[in-house]
C-alpha cells in the first residue's frame, strides 16, 4: 500500500524533494507510461494545495495524422479539453516553446483555453526527452498568482525525473 503525504509545514524545496522521492518510488520500476502518469497526477493533487486540475497532455498525432498536437493524458480534476493544437493556449505555448509557462492570471493570457471556468492561474512544464517535448505537466488553480518560481522549479525537476518514464 502506498501512503505518500507531504510533511506538514514543509518549505517549498522540501515539499518538492518529497514529491520527487514519492514519484521516483512509484515510477522507477514501472514501464507503463499511463500508470506512471496516473500515479503522478494523483501525487500532484495530494502534495499541492489550491489546485483544481493536475495532469498531463502528451504529444501525439492529430486525428488526421498530418500534424502533432497535445492529447489529454491522466489527470485529476474536472473533465478537460481532449486535444490542444501546438502553440495554442498555455499548454500549447509550453509545447511549442519548450519553456515553462507560469501564468498568474489566465484571463490575461492571449488564447487561453478555458476548460474549467474556475481556473485563475496555471503552471505548465514541458517534459523533454532528447531535447524534444514529449508531454506537458499542467497545473491549474482557482486562485490567481498561485504558482511561484519555487513551484516552477519543483515541477521542472519532476519533469526531468519523468522524461524516461512516460511516453
Amino acid at each position: 500500500m502506498y501512503d505518500f503525504k507531504p510533511e506538514a509545514g514543509a518549505d517549498p524545496q522540501e515539499l518538492y524533494r518529497q514529491l520527487r522521492e514519492a514519484a521516483d518510488a512509484l515510477t522507477a520500476d514501472e514501464p507503463d507510461s499511463v500508470a506512471n502518469m496516473a500515479n503522478i497526477a494523483s501525487l500532484l493533487w495530494e502534495f499541492l494545495p489550491d489546485l483544481n486540475w493536475a495532469g498531463f497532455y502528451r504529444l501525439a498525432d492529430s486525428k488526421s495524422g498530418k500534424a502533432r498536437e497535445l492529447v489529454l493524458g491522466p489527470f485529476v480534476g474536472r473533465p478537460a479539453c481532449i486535444r490542444i493544437p501546438i502553440g495554442v493556449g498555455v499548454c500549447g505555448t509550453a509545447a511549442a516553446s519548450g519553456e515553462t509557462q507560469r501564468v498568474a492570471d489566465v484571463h490575461a493570457f492571449a488564447g487561453h483555453i478555458a476548460c474549467d471556468a474556475a481556473s485563475q492561474s496555471e503552471l505548465v512544464v514541458p517534459i523533454k526527452r532528447g531535447g524534444e517535448v514529449i508531454a506537458v505537466i499542467d497545473l491549474d488553480s482557482p486562485r490567481r498568482s498561485r504558482f511561484a518560481e519555487a513551484d516552477a522549479e519543483g515541477i521542472e525537476a519532476l519533469a526531468r525525473l519523468l522524461a524516461d518514464r512516460i511516453g
